[in-house]
């Protein structure tokens, strides 16, 4: 959070590669590992840019153009957390790049690693929200059809805004992001809880998409596999695959920050892609539709019939019978 480019400082591992210039003589300006750090930046940019607009196509349907259901609830809330995530990234990667090139910038409040920070925690804790309620639904459909309560999602959505945004001021408070004061031992604290709450919220989530695929696969009772269960179990095993990456880019190459930047923008931009991809497909085939049909397919909650004649004559898709009750 504290908004240094890493991979430009001394302490960047020099693997002694310089750029040879087209005369033949060495420039020694930037490094390898440098190079390969702007590149990261580009890439990151242009990937942010990529899932601004998928999100907030998502935002603009989901939010004004669809009906809402217990779990497109959630996937609204993650594409807001997404959509501020890759904002604060794009101004970051712009202001990096600049500052590379040794041109005029504008330096960035440290309020706005704060609110990077408290979205990327808010979304994490959303997906987490997500895989969790989903597999109660699968292991204990009754329980979870008597005792839900109907505005669940959106209080917990809430609650997770808050406490997202809490901990994220608490800690650059102390941490002297905020009002230029500094605390070490609280900000050691904080950093503590902070990663704290990501390994809980980590455990969560590998925890329940386990017992969610084996309860699907591996249960006495048959489940309908639906197209929103498609959607979210692609979400998370995404959001885990890049974050293990991200985990172990550090002994790969480098050990420069813009990777971790890069994979957390591929990481919020897949979300859309996926909802688009699974609204998509049809009988093991991809179709085009509109996007807000694409949507409405994706957030689907009810087994759909794969027949060789698809639907009725107005291109509609014929479903069966809702999984549960409660959905």
């Amino acid at each position: 959070l504290s908004g240094h480019f890493l991979s430009v400082n001394s302490n960047t591992p020099d693997w002694g590669t310089n750029i040879t210039a087209v005369n033949g003589s060495n420039y020694t300006g930037l490094s390898f590992c440098e190079i390969l750090s702007c590149t990261m930046l580009f890439l990151s940019l242009i990937i942010a840019l990529v899932g601004v607009v998928g999100n907030a196509i998502v935002l603009w349907f989901l939010g004004f153009h669809m009906h809402r259901n217990a779990f497109s609830v959630y996937i609204l809330n993650l594409a807001w957390a997404d959509f501020f995530f890759l904002c604060f990234q794009i101004v970051y990667c712009i202001h990096i790049i600049l500052y590379i090139f040794n041109a005029k910038t504008i330096d960035m409040p440290l309020f706005s690693f704060v609110l990077s920070n408290s979205a990327y925690l808010c979304g994490l804790s959303i997906l987490s929200a997500i895989s969790f309620e989903r597999s109660l639904s699968v292991m204990c459909p009754i329980w979870y059809c008597c005792q839900r309560l109907r505005h669940t999602s959106a209080v917990i959505c809430t609650l997770l805004w808050f406490l997202s945004l809490l901990l994220s001021l608490l800690e650059g408070k102390e941490c002297g992001l905020l009002f230029d004061s500094l605390d070490h031992g609280w900000c050691q604290a904080f950093d503590f809880i902070t990663a704290a709450w990501i390994i809980v919220l980590f455990m969560v989530l590998l925890g329940s998409s386990l017992a969610f695929i084996v309860t699907i696969f591996c249960g006495s009772q048959r489940i309908p596999v639906t197209r929103l269960y498609v959607t979210i179990v692609c979400t998370v095993l995404f959001f885990l695959l890049f974050a293990c990456i991200d985990n172990f880019q550090f002994v790969v190459l480098c050990n420069f920050y813009p990777v971790t930047i890069c994979l957390s923008c591929f990481n919020s931009c897949a979300n859309p892609i996926i909802y688009f991809l699974v609204g998509s497909i049809r009988n093991r085939k991809f179709q085009r539709n509109t996007i807000k049909l694409l949507l409405q397919r994706a957030m689907q909650d009810t087994p759909v019939e794969e027949q060789s004649g698809e639907g009725d004559s107005s291109g509609r898709s014929r479903e069966m019978k809702p999984v549960s009750s409660c959905s």
